[in-house]
């Protein structure tokens, strides 16, 4: 915390007040895209995070400097959505504290200064992880009291109004909440569990892959996937397909798929069977039954490939790297643990369960068939966003 603090008064001066927070990366265990349609997911934050050193100051602006980046300068007596920061880190800060002063809260000026091992387009939702990590902070320093859950919906608010890009919920409350988290987002409130396992205990390790895909500017791609999940529940007079019947869905699946085409009814089909795929997870980690737990995580992997179709952007058949790190996976692994894509999809990241006494000579594998340093052996976090001095 001595270094992030000599980063902050590098930058911003000596100050006595400096306050230290993080918030953590995440990953997605069951429930891939189900959330913004009001689905069942299993995510768990994980042990890669963003800090963050924060003191008050005498102005009207929220300066952050990120390492590595320009510095931020958002006036807050202007906190109104701005086109020309769509896509920005600005519009995320502007955006979370414009969803705290929505919420009836006042903040004054304030300083930040941010490290992260969190890498952008790594699929551990570093967006999310910035936008907990930028709330927890302003919460506590202006003591307004948001929950976790709170700042978590705070967050989502960021994204989607201000940076502009559609988002479900289970990103941010995953950060916020931290540990294992099961949620039902149907009910008004999301029902929200937390669920106590250390995979440690099973003889297996968490590993992250980065398959090497491009990360280019993916919204459209991202977007693309709640637009057409919507357009199957229009057809049955719902908003989103968590309000719609599943056995009515199939009884009018041919009407519908001659309105909206056929990968939209294919992604509808995936929703159900990821979301219900969550929900029989979580019950596997309730019980102690692993192996169970093992299965449903290939079969959300399985569903997202094939239905979903968030593995490679269409027609482009020279860049299929996330396809590929999978066909490694599966053959490092020889038909054990599991390996499934996690996050928005695209150009995002794998997770495998790999058992322990296979993680080295799995890790070296990655190296020599995807590139170096690709892997990283993760632990699931306990806590989410939280003040650590």
């Amino acid at each position: 915390m001595k270094e992030l603090r000599d980063k902050f008064h590098k930058t911003f001066g000596e100050r006595s007040d400096v306050r230290i927070y993080s918030a953590p990366g995440r990953v997605e265990l069951g429930g891939n895209h189900t959330d913004h349609q009001r689905g069942s997911v299993l995510a768990a934050s994980v042990s890669l995070d963003m800090r963050a050193a924060v003191a008050k100051n005498e102005s009207s602006f929220l300066r952050v400097k990120s390492e590595g980046y320009p510095q931020i300068e958002i006036d807050i007596t202007d906190l109104a959505p701005r086109e020309s920061e769509k896509n920005t880190t600005a519009s995320l800060v502007r955006g979370v504290a414009d969803g705290m002063v929505r919420r009836g809260k006042a903040i004054s000026g304030a300083d930040m200064y941010v490290v992260s091992d969190v890498l952008r387009g790594s699929g551990l939702s570093s967006s999310a992880a910035f936008e907990v990590l930028v709330g927890t902070a302003l919460s506590d320093m202006f003591e307004s009291g948001f929950s976790a859950e709170e700042i978590a919906e705070i967050g989502q608010y960021a994204e989607t109004v201000h940076f502009g890009k559609p988002s479900g919920l289970m990103d941010q409350m995953a950060s916020s909440v931290g540990g294992i988290v099961a949620i039902d987002f149907l009910p008004e409130k999301a029902a929200i569990e937390k669920i106590e396992c250390d995979i440690a205990e099973y003889g297996y390790d968490l590993v992250i892959i980065d398959a090497g895909a491009d990360h280019a500017d993916l919204t459209d791609e991202y977007a693309s996937i709640p637009g057409e999940m919507k357009s199957v529940a229009a057809c049955l007079d719902k908003e989103v397909l968590g309000e719609v019947d599943e056995a009515e869905f199939y009884e009018n699946i041919a009407d519908i798929r001659a309105k909206v085409g056929d990968r939209a009814v294919l992604r509808a089909v995936h929703f159900f069977r990821d979301s219900r795929c969550a929900a029989e997870e979580a019950a596997c980690l309730r019980r102690g039954d692993f192996e169970g737990f093992l299965k449903l995580i290939s079969a959300s992997g399985d569903s997202s490939f094939k239905y979903l179709q968030n593995i490679y952007v269409a027609g482009d058949v020279e860049n299929q790297a996330m396809a590929y790190a999978l066909a490694v996976c599966e053959e490092l692994l020889g038909g054990r643990g599991a390996v499934r894509i996690q996050g928005g999809g695209f150009g995002g990241t794998l997770e495998a369960f790999v058992p322990c006494e296979m993680t080295e000579r799995f890790c070296l594998g990655i190296d020599r068939m995807i590139g170096k340093d690709m892997c990283k052996v993760l632990t699931i976090r306990a806590v989410g966003g939280v003040r650590l001095g």
